[in-house]
């Protein structure tokens, strides 16, 4: 694979090309961007995948949507639907896409949306009774037909986007300039443990602009694994025999917090879309063990295992430091955005 990815960087060249002249023209205005009269913030990567963006929106989530009317608004991929969808409770994974169905069974109290088209989206959330006050964009940085007010770009720590190149011999959508246009940008998934020596070098090798803030985060695993009629604690079952389902970008750390000796481990795609023949293939090897996925495979297998052997392992976006300073640098965009309405 890796001599593959070497042999086409002639492409990843090309491709690079083709993406630096569309973000010049959308920077000089020769294509047009949409503005829309109310906050939003855009939460993407420039890379594909594993970025941690879904509990990353989540916690802006739980931030936002006790004070103000909020709207999600993904792509929805690998959703079995096209156009403009607002979810209610006739919606299913299949109609919404794995992720956007997560913050639909989840947050109750906000309106969750899909369309690839994210102008037309935007403008049917705000033809709603209840319109938003507040929209999230779901992985849309690189969608530069919508202006967004505010931007936040992920990068994975050990996997830095300043150490990567374009696709196909690369991970990257789009040149490593465009991390100019984040108003933050926040290194996910670091240890617990990272010192103020390695958060200096990360900062030195992100370049940011004097008007960028940077952020670090990590993902906290919750203490219980959850299943549709109970919870079991993690530590209840350390040395059980279990199967570990995962079909997300970089499955490593789940497997990591939660594998013993006896333990099988299933890796899948991200969003994979879970076959007959899978489903049999867990249940087979799920004989006297319980499974364990993530919260975006569990969508995806409730209903096709039982509700007493599924179960999922929450996870959450949590601050290194400073998310006092994080939170207010939201809050203020917010206040102010809505006050120039």
């Amino acid at each position: 694979m890796i001599l593959l990815r070497k042999i086409l960087f002639p492409f990843a060249v090309l491709y690079g090309f083709i993406i630096a002249i569309r973000n010049f023209l959308y920077d000089k205005e020769i294509l047009t961007s949409y503005a829309f009269d109310l906050p939003i913030i855009a939460v993407g990567n420039l890379s594909v995948g594993g970025t941690g963006k879904t509990p990353q929106i989540e916690y802006l989530i739980r931030m936002l949507s006790k004070n103000y009317t909020l709207a999600t608004l993904s792509r929805g991929y690998k959703r079995k639907s096209e156009g403009f969808i607002l979810a209610n409770s006739t919606s299913t994974v299949e109609i919404l896409g794995d992720e956007p169905f997560q913050f639909y069974s989840k947050f109750k109290n906000i309106q969750v949306a899909v369309d690839a088209n994210r102008k037309n989206g935007i403008e049917q959330l705000l033809l709603q009774s209840q319109k938003p006050q507040i929209i999230l964009l779901d992985d849309a940085y690189q969608h530069r037909k919508v202006k967004a007010g505010f931007y936040i770009l992920l990068t994975s720590f050990g996997d830095l986007y300043s150490d990567d190149f374009m696709l196909p011999t690369g991970n990257l959508r789009e040149s490593r300039s465009g991390a100019k246009r984040a108003n933050i940008i926040i290194v996910t998934k670091c240890p617990h443990t990272l010192s103020s020596v390695s958060k200096n070098d990360i900062r030195t090798k992100l370049n940011l602009s004097v008007n960028q803030e940077l952020y670090f985060t990590f993902i906290a695993y919750d203490n219980f694994v959850l299943g549709e009629n109970r919870k079991i604690n993690v530590n209840d079952i350390q040395e059980s025999s279990k199967l570990l389902v995962a079909g997300i970008a970089k499955p490593e750390p789940f497997f990591d917090y939660l594998q013993r000796t006896n333990d099988v481990c299933l890796s899948f795609p991200d969003h994979h879309d879970f076959s007959e023949n899978d489903i049999l293939d867990i249940k087979k090897k799920s004989i006297n063990r319980i499974v364990i996925t993530t919260e975006k495979d569990y969508v995806r297998l409730q209903g096709k295992l039982t509700a007493e052997q599924l179960f999922y392992l929450p996870i959450k976006s949590q601050f290194l430091e400073e998310e006092h300073n994080f939170r207010k640098k939201i809050l203020n965009y917010v206040g102010t955005s809505s006050r120039n309405r």
